[in-house]
């Protein structure tokens, strides 16, 4: 039997009596032990811009009436899905790199797994949702009103709560078919599918084809969706008699975007790499799977109050709003 020390707790790495452990050890970034303090100073500052940011983006939307069109109201459901996001994985990471290894009982390990995939899918759904209303308002503006109601886009967010809910608990039960008979220590700052499943003593090649299958048909297909909409926007676009009327158009999808390319390619380049990027190191992928859930989080608010005058505009007059 092999004991292994971290301070107030001690884990054995010995066969288990039970099939599952009574719980994880999260161990944080392998290699940057002695810089992990350091490394929460970014993370703690782009964790309290992300949690501002959109609940002042909520605020505003739920405060003005008159932002409470279709626009503004998938943004609004963005920066809910952001806000929970970043509340999901970001305390653990950040209590991680201040006291080191942390422990997560089983259940709490999965649970979070669980949260934190459901939600990524939601935020690529909405995202989605997003691109065909700009698809909707430029290239086809007179239906826009009577088509995307408040009636459907209630139905939309709970499709895409649905959507996540039944595209992740198979990924869940797959990880309950599986036996964890040596070690129960993740090198993670939080419980993803696959660091769970690399632990296991069992063959996991059905977790990782499952887990590529559901990532292609659904934020691969929301992908491919999108640049859809968008080309055919760009194309509308181009069409459209005056210099103005371009430029109006450009303005109204230029925040969604850049958006777009930030999440997608942070999530894209970490997916793959965690896969088939043999030689990237560890600490790498790890810091990279951070990045790609909190980034998007903290850059859309701020992408958003540049790039949309109403918002900006309705957030500088919240704040400045007599106490």
């Amino acid at each position: 039997m092999h004991l292994k020390d971290f301070g107030h707790l001690s884990i054995t790495t010995a066969n288990y009596t039970s099939r599952y452990p009574t719980s994880f050890l999260l161990t944080g970034v392998p290699g940057f032990e002695d810089f992990q303090i350091w490394i929460s100073i970014p993370f703690g500052f782009m964790y309290l811009l992300a949690v501002i940011g959109n609940g002042l983006v909520m605020a505003v939307v739920a405060w003005d009436k008159s932002l409470q069109e279709p626009m503004y109201l998938f943004l609004a459901m963005l920066a809910l899905n952001d806000v929970l996001l970043c509340n999901v994985t970001v305390p653990k990471t950040l209590l991680i790199f201040w006291q080191g290894s942390s422990p997560s009982t089983f259940p709490a390990c999965l649970t979070q797994m669980f949260f934190v995939h459901a939600l990524f899918l939601s935020e690529s759904a909405v995202l989605l949702a997003m691109a065909f209303d700009r698809y909707v308002a430029i290239c086809s503006p007179l239906r826009h009103a009577t088509l995307l109601t408040g009636s459907l886009i209630g139905k939309v967010g709970l499709a895409l709560v649905a959507r996540s809910v039944a595209v992740v608990t198979p990924g869940v039960l797959l990880i309950l078919r599986l036996q964890f008979c040596q070690s129960n220590i993740i090198h993670h700052t939080y419980c993803e599918n696959m660091g769970i499943a690399k632990v296991a003593c069992n063959s996991i090649a059905l977790n990782s084809i499952y887990g590529l299958t559901a990532a292609l048909l659904t934020t691969g297909l929301d992908f491919v969706f999108i640049f859809l909409s968008y080309w055919l926007i760009l194309r509308t676009v181009f069409q459209l008699p005056s210099r103005e009327a371009r430029t109006k158009a450009f303005g109204t999808c230029g925040a969604h975007t850049c958006v777009i390319l930030i999440f997608y390619t942070l999530a894209f380049f970490s997916f793959f790499t965690h896969r088939f990027g043999n030689r990237v190191p560890s600490h790498a992928l790890i810091l990279l799977a951070n990045l790609y859930l909190l980034v998007p989080p903290t850059v859309n608010p701020i992408v958003y109050g540049v790039k949309t005058k109403e918002i900006r505009m309705r957030v500088l007059g919240l704040c400045s709003q007599p106490k």
